[in-house]
């Protein structure tokens, strides 16, 4: 049985190979997005001009996956591809505004 995300914890979910995966946006979740991506400031600004790439995503998704237990970043990109930009733009915005606003 998988949990499922508490929005009340800044989490979301994306599911990945049929199932739903907990994205939590922690500290240490955060703090190795920004050493892949550089300040996470720019990553948001980057992403309200709509100038987000879709590696990027995909980055922070991986950094904020709670357990990456059988996945590699590949099936991420996957995911991503499956849910289309529109449906993957819901965990997004979520990360976003955690990074944002906090908790």
């Amino acid at each position: 049985m998988t949990a499922a995300a508490n929005p009340l914890r800044g989490e979301s979910e994306i599911v990945i190979l049929g199932t739903p995966r907990i994205l939590r946006p922690s500290f240490s979740a955060l703090v190795a997005a920004e050493e892949e991506l550089g300040p996470l400031f720019a990553l948001v600004e980057r992403a309200g001009a709509g100038e987000l790439k879709l590696g990027e995503m995909v980055a922070l998704f991986w950094h904020c996956l709670i357990n990456r237990e059988g996945l590699t970043r590949e099936l991420v990109g996957d995911a991503v591809m499956e849910l289309g930009l529109a449906g993957a733009s819901k965990p997004l915005r979520s990360l976003l505004a955690q990074i944002l606003q906090g908790a």
